[in-house]
């Protein structure tokens, strides 16, 4: 998956905070089918995350490369049995579901949306509208405002009602904003100006009601320039009655860098605005080569976000962007970094994975 460089990571203090400020009445929560927290617990199930995050309140979700599902069978029976969630992690990006103009490929898509029926899972559309991987088409094309506004009307329309009725969260904007607070220069900015957000929820809530919508961005961990400046976004949204139901906090960290202390006080804010939140693109990269230190940082940094999520009523959906090194994008966009995900290369868990686990199991009130 091609990104800009992420420079919020890891730390330790805030789990000392985090943990300390969990309480039994949280840990206990449960959810609903949704992925929102109400209810009696659920009984005894398999020991997955998946399981122990539905006991706790929340889905377990990763990302899921097409190619993986359907060639790497061990690949495609993690998938199967560790996660209630999936996320789509370029198969409904524009240059895959429309490579040639006005041509739909909605065949990798589909796959994944058929596999996550069978296994019951929810799955995460990622993603409708992103400066990034855009069809060759859309990018070199000589376009009016009027005629791009309606390409993006159009392929919002036709991609929802595709999904329409199998799709629990949309990322229908993804990225729109610089780290310094300002909207990112993108060909939607400088065509439509800033109104395309807003035009792109309601289109996808058109097409698809009942699926909830959310704006995604990353280096929002905190509070900072960028995620307060998505804030006031988001406050006029809802002001203006432009259905934005979540914000999508994505977590791509590296333990070189210093962590999100704030994270769960960032969170409340939008919890407090009514809106939902997710950690969508949870991994935490490292300098290569790996070794104990660097992973029991990593480690820390996976449960650095989950207990944020945890703390945040709200928050109903935790994905890694990815689980195994195997199929990792960064040692590809970081070179020199890697081992990034909770699984390493053979399928062996790492420090991380036992810490998302006993995490979920506390939260759980599994002792």
């Amino acid at each position: 998956m091609l990104k800009a460089n992420r420079s919020v990571a890891v730390g330790s203090a805030v789990a000392v905070l985090l943990v300390s400020a969990f309480t039994l009445s949280s840990a206990s929560a449960a959810t609903d089918d949704a992925g929102r927290r109400g209810g009696p617990g659920h009984s005894a199930a398999p020991q997955t995350l998946g399981s122990l995050g539905k006991k706790a309140g929340l889905r377990i979700g990763t990302a899921v490369g097409a190619t993986a599902l359907a060639e790497d069978a061990p690949y495609r029976a993690k998938v199967a049995g560790e996660f209630s969630s999936v996320t789509a992690e370029n198969a409904m990006k524009w240059e895959s579901v429309e490579p040639t103009r006005g041509t739909y490929d909605w065949a990798a898509a589909d796959e994944l949306v058929d596999f996550a029926k069978k296994n019951r899972q929810l799955v995460r559309g990622h993603t409708l509208v992103w400066h990034s991987q855009l069809p060759a088409w859309l990018n070199d094309g000589d376009f009016t405002a009027e005629e791009l506004r309606e390409i993006l009307r159009r392929h919002i329309t036709d991609q929802v009602t595709h999904f329409k009725g199998d799709i629990w969260q949309w990322d229908v904007v993804n990225e729109a904003f610089n780290d310094d607070g300002t909207l990112r220069d993108s060909i939607w900015l400088r065509k439509l100006g800033p109104g395309y957000i807003a035009d792109a929820f309601r289109w996808a809530h058109e097409a698809d009601p009942k699926a909830r919508l959310f704006i995604n961005d990353y280096n929002i961990e905190g509070v900072n320039a960028k995620s307060t400046a998505l804030y006031e976004l988001v406050t006029q949204l809802r002001k203006q009655r432009v259905p934005v139901h979540g914000v999508g906090i994505q977590g791509h960290l590296g333990v070189q860098y210093s962590a999100p202390h704030d994270i769960a006080d960032n969170m409340m804010r939008f919890d407090r605005l009514g809106l939902e939140t997710a950690i969508t693109e949870a991994d935490v990269r490292m300098p290569m080569p790996a070794d104990s230190t660097k992973l029991e940082a990593q480690a820390e940094g996976y449960g650095v976000l989950l207990r944020g999520c945890l703390l945040t009523p709200g928050c109903n959906d935790f994905t890694v962007w990815g689980f195994t090194d195997t199929y990792s994008w960064v040692p590809d966009t970081f070179p020199g970094q890697g081992a990034a995900n909770i699984l390493d290369e053979n399928y062996a868990p790492k420090p991380a994975y036992g810490t998302l686990r006993q995490t979920l199991t506390l939260a759980a009130g599994r002792h």
